[in-house]
């Protein structure tokens, strides 16, 4: 955790339910100052790189996580995290996989570009909220980065 500074996670997610779940469950946890939600690969790209409707980098800020579906609109998953990681000013910003896919090639495809962890989205609800709060504790609070 950045001492003193608003934490902020943007959430890649086109399936709705999914996104609530998460949005809930981080917000109460307390884990985030701001979390920003887009459906599509095309959105996360252009908030990433302040583009389009997220020009203002006042208003949507740079994440210190991403967490990122595999199966979305526009621009796949895999093509976000690609983009992300050969980006000299955002790879150092942490990308969690956060999908239905248990495939062996899509867990390769996404460590082979990068992707800093991969999570399997269980089925019920209880696993799911646990999971994201957990997720967002360790990313959030417990693991150390350097400030620049």
């Amino acid at each position: 955790m950045i001492e003193g500074e608003p934490l902020c996670i943007l959430l890649v997610e086109d399936n709705p339910d999914h996104a609530e779940l998460a949005i809930r469950n981080l917000t109460d946890a307390g884990l985030v100052n701001h979390l920003f939600h887009v459906e599509d690969g095309e959105a996360a790209l252009d908030y990433l790189n302040n583009r389009g409707r997220f020009a203002d980098q006042g208003a949507y800020p740079r994440p210190h996580l991403v967490l990122l579906d595999l199966r979305l609109p526009k621009v796949d998953g895999i093509e976000v995290l690609k983009q992300v990681k050969s980006s000299e000013q955002l790879k150092a910003i942490p990308v969690v996989i956060l999908t239905t896919s248990a495939a062996e090639r899509d867990l390769a495809q996404a460590y082979n570009h990068y992707a800093n962890s991969y999570l399997t989205k269980p089925v019920d609800f209880d696993s799911f909220s646990n999971l994201l709060r957990d997720l967002g504790f360790y990313w959030l609070a417990w693991n150390r980065r350097p400030t620049s």
